[in-house]
Parts: structure tokens; C-alpha cells; sequence
């Protein structure tokens, strides 16, 4: 009975060392074919790899530095120029035209009219600098409310401020 024992064990050896080999041979064939295939490189895939991947500043050194630097200066001048309200101008009659008018022609929410008692009065009693600020920054009180920059944050100070004089040119 040995022999059946050592027989099988011999046959069965072979049969484990005969799958290992054909196992291996189909990962290094499977590896060989994975190696020659071509991939399609998703272009929204790469974009957001080279976003991640961006520098987030720029260093300025030397003279080429300093132009490069008055270069990127410029442009951001440029962008936020072009961000102001009613493109830059500091004309007070077409901003009061374009956003103030609503609440000062009719007086809504307390707002003084373009006349002696209305905006002529507060000048008298708070002063042009004092209307500018409330103009600037807001103003809520027992006489009304006004939201800074008359709701229109892409307004400058010196917007405001060429508003108001001209309103208060218009009460006399």
C-alpha cells in the first residue's frame, strides 16, 4: 500500500508544479500585454492633475523679476479697473441715474429727496463728510436706512463721495 501512496503523491506534485508554471506563464503573458496597451489620457483628468499641481505664487527676483512683477501688476490693475462699477466713472449723475434714483426720487425707507428739506436739511444738520461716511459704509437709524454703497459693493469711496456732492449740488 506504500507504493499507491508514494505514486500519488508523486502524480499529485506534478500536477501542483504543472499549474503553477501555467499560472505563472498567464501573469507575466497578462503583464506583457498590459505593458503594450495604449491609454487614451482624459483631458479633464489631466487639467485637474495640472490645477492641483499649479504653483500658487510667483517669485520676482532681478530685473527681469521687477518687469515681470510691474507686468502682473498692470494686469491686475487692469482686472479690477474693469470690475468697477459703471465702468470707473466718477460722473454722480449717472450713478444717482443707475442705482440711487429708486429710493431718492420717491424717499423710500427714509431716504432724502434731491431738495432743501430732504438732502439740503441733512447736509445743514450731519455735513457733507458725515453724509459721505453713511453713504460709504451704511446707515440705519430712526430717519432711515441706506445700505453701504447704496447696495452696490463694486463701487468705490470716490464714487460715493462724487455721488453725494452731486446730489447735494442738486438740493440748492
Amino acid at each position: 500500500m506504500r507504493n499507491y501512496d508514494l505514486e500519488f503523491l508523486k502524480h499529485f506534485t506534478m500536477l501542483i508544479a504543472f499549474l503553477a508554471t501555467v499560472t505563472l506563464c498567464l501573469i507575466l503573458f497578462a503583464h506583457h500585454l498590459n505593458g503594450d496597451a495604449k491609454r487614451d489620457i482624459d483631458p479633464a483628468a489631466e487639467q485637474r492633475v495640472l490645477n492641483r499641481i499649479a504653483p500658487v505664487g510667483e517669485v520676482y527676483a532681478g530685473a527681469t523679476g521687477a518687469a515681470a512683477q510691474a507686468d502682473a501688476m498692470k494686469t491686475a490693475a487692469a482686472a479690477a479697473a474693469s470690475q468697477v462699477a459703471y465702468g470707473g466713472t466718477m460722473d454722480g449723475s449717472v450713478i444717482f441715474g443707475n442705482l440711487c434714483t429708486g429710493c431718492h426720487t420717491s424717499g423710500a425707507g427714509g431716504a432724502p429727496k434731491l431738495d432743501a428739506a430732504g438732502i439740503g436739511a441733512r447736509v445743514a444738520a450731519q455735513g457733507i463728510e458725515m453724509l459721505i461716511k453713511n453713504a460709504t459704509t451704511g446707515y440705519s437709524g430712526n430717519v432711515g436706512v441706506m445700505p453701504p454703497k447704496g447696495g452696490n459693493p463694486a463701487l468705490t469711496d470716490d464714487q460715493v463721495k462724487a455721488t453725494v456732492e452731486w446730489m447735494v449740488s442738486q438740493s440748492k
